[in-house]
């Protein structure tokens, strides 16, 4: 495996970030125009928010990889905080070769750093591979998810 960089994602990175969600088919027309404004203004509101951290994993000299690492207090488990993975994403001629592995330890990382109780994330139903992969890596199906759509992806 070659040496893969995993650091926070800069407003240059967007395109890149964008391009592997929209190589994502579930659903199909999740991503728009990469030039929506919209996208820099969320890319900001990460950016300013101490408790995001917008990722990439990086492979000689190109985005290869994505995720989105969210740090949330609660007062379950005595106050404690919990970190939430999102959008974990490899460029498609970059599977198999351990890289998203790499990603998903480098998140547990920093939650262990923010000493976190536990680390979450969610998955597609329809995403059986990826659930092989989480469980290869010892995370464990605890809870069923349910999600309310507010309003259509415009």
């Amino acid at each position: 495996m070659s040496t893969l960089a995993i650091r926070r994602a800069t407003r240059a990175d967007l395109h890149a970030i964008l391009a592997m969600l929209r190589a994502d088919t579930i659903p199909a027309d999740r991503e728009t125009d990469p030039d929506d404004p919209r996208y820099a203004a969320a890319f900001d509101a990460i950016e300013a928010d101490p408790n995001q951290l917008l990722v990439v994993a990086e492979l000689e000299g190109a985005v290869i990889g994505t995720l989105q690492l969210s740090f949330l207090p609660g007062l379950s488990f005595r106050g404690a905080w919990r970190g939430q993975i999102e959008a974990v994403r490899i460029d498609e001629h970059c599977r198999g070769r351990g890289y998203g592995a790499a990603m998903i330890d480098w998140a547990v990382a920093r939650c262990r750093e923010r000493d976190c109780y536990l680390v979450q994330l969610t998955s597609s139903n329809s995403r059986t591979d990826a659930h092989r992969f989480y469980e290869r890596l010892g995370w464990e199906q605890s809870h069923k998810g349910f999600k309310l759509k507010l309003r259509e992806n415009e």
